[in-house]
């Protein structure tokens, strides 16, 4: 890393980049990682980047991957910007200046497999850097363009695009004063989902050595039931379900049809949607599965979900206020939930709705129950997590992506003021981002392990509080 008077210089593999040095962090925005993937390259694996001379300018955010605005109402609680350009595999380094052999995390966003980014400003990484930390954040296909199924393509290109992101770390993250060696990923509901592939995958296997899942449980499908939305995608747009076919549709139509198909329910149900595949190749097994059989043990773990995730999608959509007795009995039928397990939840909260009943389940079906036996299951080291502090914005309350900015650090940003509000707690932001900084660090965030006594440490305010996760015979009252 060299200083000049126009910024600061680093040389990568495949040319020399310059960043911005602000208050003693190097600043790299929009670093191609591989190769844009349209033209020759759409539809298959990262192609290697062209190497070029000279020194290219890494002054501002890359173009972002092709995808559709959050609908309403999502669209006022979650920033979703897009900036054109077909090089959207791009990534972001905020370093230390004048560093050497620090920690690195990587950040891989959210987004249900078709929205986000790594430009938000709750994302920006000077806060891990000011604390010794080398944060990188990634960009990867979405949607069809990343996550469709094809007879002709490779399965789980986003996957793929995440790994070469990785690749491309382990190969260049020293120059910007990056252990290699030390490299821990982190990610938020599909971001946590995709680690707990990565955790699994033989492409992935030492390009990590450390993994936070914050409100995402591993999981993927097998390619037929993987494959729906892409196959309900051609039959709208009347071409054949293969990559070859998709290539040849002009990508705001294909967009605009995706839309379409994909639009009319929340993550946390059962519509139309992309999800990982098992494709014998970059991901042999189902991750769960593959997890619980002793996969990734020797990698330490950080798990964790927020206390009622399903806030965001059931309350400003109306959702938790139009269930009623009939319609909670028909959701508990239709996912099998036990008769005793909806008396048992009914007595816990006499004073909720049956939305709100609803809600509680599914949290807890999703995310609670999952990665609670998933930290049985592993033999490593495992620490489990719960963020609890509820907004006060329309009854959000301790919902889905609220701990984002606790975690970075960077409340008060304009993406991130539509959850929280404007005064949210700095103490609980200092508590929760001093123990992301500590485990990628030292590999420990400051709490038990998980042992059978069930340690789960609540991020609330103004104190975290060591609390217990329920046993086994409460976790299989819940199936």
């Amino acid at each position: 890393m060299t200083e000049t008077a126009v910024g600061v210089v680093v040389a990568t593999r495949s040319g020399r980049v310059r960043g911005r040095v602000d208050d003693g962090v190097a600043v790299f925005l929009g670093i191609p990682y591989a190769a844009a993937p349209f033209g020759e390259h759409r539809f298959t694996a990262p192609a290697p980047v062209t190497a070029w001379t000279g020194v290219r300018d890494a002054l501002a955010y890359g173009p972002t991957a092709p995808k559709a605005p959050f609908p309403p109402p999502m669209d006022r609680l979650l920033a979703d910007p897009s900036i054109p350009g077909d090089e959207c595999l791009n990534l972001n380094v905020w370093a230390p200046a004048g560093a050497a052999g620090r920690p690195v995390m990587v950040w891989i966003h959210g987004g249900s497999l078709r929205n986000g980014s790594s430009c938000l400003p709750a994302y920006d990484g000077r806060n891990f850097a000011r604390d010794g930390v080398v944060l990188v954040s990634i960009n990867y296909r979405l949607g069809i363009e990343g996550f469709g199924v094809f007879p002709d393509a490779p399965a789980n290109l986003g996957l793929r695009d995440q790994i070469a992101a990785l690749t491309w770390v382990r190969d260049n993250i020293a120059a910007f004063g990056g252990d290699p060696g030390n490299v821990t990923v982190f990610g938020e509901s599909a971001g946590s989902i995709s680690i707990g592939a990565l955790l699994t995958s033989p492409h992935a296997q030492g390009l990590f050595h450390r993994a936070v899942l914050q409100s995402g449980a591993p999981a993927a499908q097998p390619p037929e039931a993987a494959g729906r939305s892409t196959r309900l995608i051609a039959k709208r747009l009347k071409i054949p379900a293969t990559a070859e076919a998709f290539a040849q549709v002009d990508r705001a139509r294909l967009l605009a049809a995706q839309v379409s198909i994909t639009r009319g329910g929340p993550p946390i149900g059962n519509g139309n949607g992309f999800t990982l595949t098992v494709d014998g190749d970059v991901l042999p097994r189902d991750p769960m599965v593959a997890l619980h059989g002793g996969a990734a043990a020797d990698i330490p773990v950080l798990l964790g979900y927020n206390a009622e995730e399903y806030r965001l999608w059931f309350v400003p959509t109306g959702l938790v206020d139009r269930i009623n007795r009939l319609t909670l009995r028909l959701a508990l039928a239709k996912f099998r939930v036990r008769a005793r397990t909806a008396r048992a939840y009914r007595a816990a909260r006499p004073e909720a709705t049956p939305g709100e009943l609803l809600g509680v389940i599914a949290t807890d079906r999703l995310l609670r129950r999952p990665l609670n036996l998933l930290a049985d299951a592993r033999p490593g080291d495992t620490w489990l997590y719960e963020f609890a502090w509820p907004s006060p914005v329309e009854r959000l309350g301790a919902c889905h992506a609220l701990e984002i900015g606790f975690v970075f650090d960077t409340l008060g940003t304009p993406d991130g003021l539509p959850l929280s509000g404007p005064n949210p707690p700095q103490e609980l932001a200092d508590a929760m981002h001093r123990a992301w900084v500590d485990f990628a660090t030292t590999g420990d965030p400051g709490w038990s392990r998980w042992d059978p006594s069930r340690p789960v440490m609540r991020f609330d305010a103004p104190t975290p509080l060591l609390v217990r996760a329920p046993n086994d015979d409460e976790l299989r009252s819940w199936s």
